[in-house]
């Protein structure tokens, strides 16, 4: 069973001569201006939820792009701060973007281009030339960056996820010893796919200057093996699972992603999450008996829309719940510069709002919609009110929030409906209802089925599911992460 304290004990003991450096495009604690006073906020994503525990208990540096209007003030004179502020165990290192930066890299290339392209949910991806040239400069600002701190040191540096596919190359390129690896935290899409993409060769040659890449599950790393076969001339070794190019070795691993199941567990009973149960009746507005509970950042790929399509459904077939149920969607707005996400925040608003006229009575509507970033206490309360959790992703990598309710639900009353199209479907296929989000007929049957389910068996299903996810938590994700980076030494 791997701990806090047994990753500790691992990386102090094995890996006391190296440097370690987690890089990412979101920076786990943002400082904000309230008021003339600068607050401290944890940054709520599945990013941040599963490495802040590691680098806690790492000691490491964590580099990311400042985001808080805060960020610059609070820094040294190398653009460090050591975090979390109440209880300083890291260092995290900002580098600034300019606007057109920004615009390129992360709204252009990252957002349009490579993640549409990712995730199958019809969304015609968007390769511009500017913001191609954008993403590089970025990816050599990362890299020059992490060379700045580990130019005569040996190192571990752990890249993040689609923004940085070409960092590991501009590392090799001037640190050939660096031992470097990427995980990828969304989908790795087909080969028919992804050989549609403009820069595929360097983004792949990037890809293959790890030395380590991980996926969430072993479905995303064929698809990334059948297409390096595809698209360049490397040895494919299917049965240890590595790529040779140009004579360097690239393992590829599953490591499918979790929480910290301990860690939110104990929060979800501290005193600040009883008082924030406490005031959830006050916030909500229409009455309820049953609350269902969605918390996504804005995105086209969660299935927000699918979801209350089939709330719709639900309350169409079964009417003797209209007036008793209501479905409570948290969406933290994103990438608003975009196009297509302002057409979803209006989408998603204008639906909730034709339903709710369809079924109001009174006091009563049944879909609740708050565009707002929660403090972590009131995200835990949320979960542990709730009776159901709805995660209908069209298509997700992992899905932390299925992991997280599953943790906080420490009365074990909740019940998680999970879309099968999330890697979370695959570790728990017996104990979540899944469903498919394009079919609302079987979610709104699914909402009925887990809304009647007797006690116990929503007791014995969160129970297993709790075990799996003690089990198989944060620290051992990093732990085989890391087991795998020091074969490399």
């Amino acid at each position: 069973m791997w701990t806090k304290r047994s990753l500790q004990e691992a990386i102090k003991d094995r890996m006391k001569d190296y440097r370690f450096i987690i890089a990412s495009n979101r920076e786990p604690y943002i400082h904000e201006y309230s008021g003339k006073k600068i607050k401290c906020v944890k940054a709520v994503s599945g990013l941040v939820i599963a490495l802040d525990p590691v680098m806690q208990a790492s000691g490491g540096m964590w580099v990311a792009s400042g985001s808080g209007d805060a960020d610059s003030d609070v820094v040294d004179k190398h653009n460090k701060i050591q975090v979390p502020p109440e209880n300083p165990s890291y260092t995290l290192k900002r580098i600034w973007l300019s606007k057109a930066e920004e615009d390129g890299f992360y709204f252009g290339y990252a957002n349009q281009a490579l993640w549409p392209l990712s995730h199958i949910t019809y969304e015609k991806p968007i390769f511009n030339a500017s913001d191609w040239e954008y993403y590089k400069i970025v990816n050599r600002r990362f890299a020059d960056n992490i060379l700045d701190e580990i130019s005569k040191e040996k190192c571990f540096v752990w890249l993040q996820d689609y923004h940085l596919t070409l960092a590991a190359k501009y590392i090799k390129d001037k640190k050939p010893d660096a031992i470097i690896s990427l995980f990828w935290h969304i989908p790795w899409p087909n080969p028919e796919v992804f050989r549609i993409c403009p820069q595929k060769r360097e983004i792949l040659e990037g890809l293959l200057s790890n030395d380590l890449l991980g996926f969430h599950i072993h479905y995303h790393c064929h698809n990334f093996l059948s297409t390096i076969e595809n698209e360049l001339e490397a040895k494919v070794d299917w049965e240890d699972l590595s790529i040779t190019y140009r004579g360097h070795k690239t393992l590829v691993r599953p490591f499918p992603i979790s929480v910290d199941y301990e860690g939110i567990a104990h929060q979800a009973r501290s005193p600040e999450v009883e008082q924030a149960m406490q005031n959830i009746p006050d916030t909500i507005d229409p009455p309820y008996e049953i609350l269902a509970l969605g918390v996504d950042r804005v995105d086209y790929t969660k299935g927000i829309v699918e979801r209350i399509r089939a709330i719709d459904r639900f309350l169409e077939k079964y009417p003797q719940y209209q007036g008793k149920f209501v479905f409570l969607q948290f969406g933290a707005l994103s990438r608003i510069h975009i196009k297509s996400y302002k057409q979803l925040i209006d989408n998603i608003q204008a639906i909730a709002e034709e339903i709710n006229w369809k079924y109001g009575k009174g006091y009563w509507y049944p879909v609740v919609i708050r565009n707002i970033r929660l403090d972590y206490a009131s995200h835990l309360a949320h979960y542990r009110a709730a009776d159901l959790c709805l995660v209908s992703s069209l298509h997700d990598g992992m899905n932390l929030v299925a992991k997280e309710f599953i943790a906080a639900n420490i009365e074990k009353k909740g019940t998680l409906i999970l879309s099968q199209f999330t890697g979370a479907a695959r570790e728990f296929s017996k104990e979540a209802i899944l469903v498919n989000p394009y079919d609302p007929d079987g979610f709104a049957d699914a909402i009925k089925y887990s809304i009647e389910m007797s006690e116990l068996e929503k007791k014995e299903r969160m129970e297993k599911m709790q075990q799996l996810l003690e089990e198989n938590n944060i620290y051992r994700w990093a732990g085989k992460f890391i087991s795998n980076l020091l074969k490399l030494e």
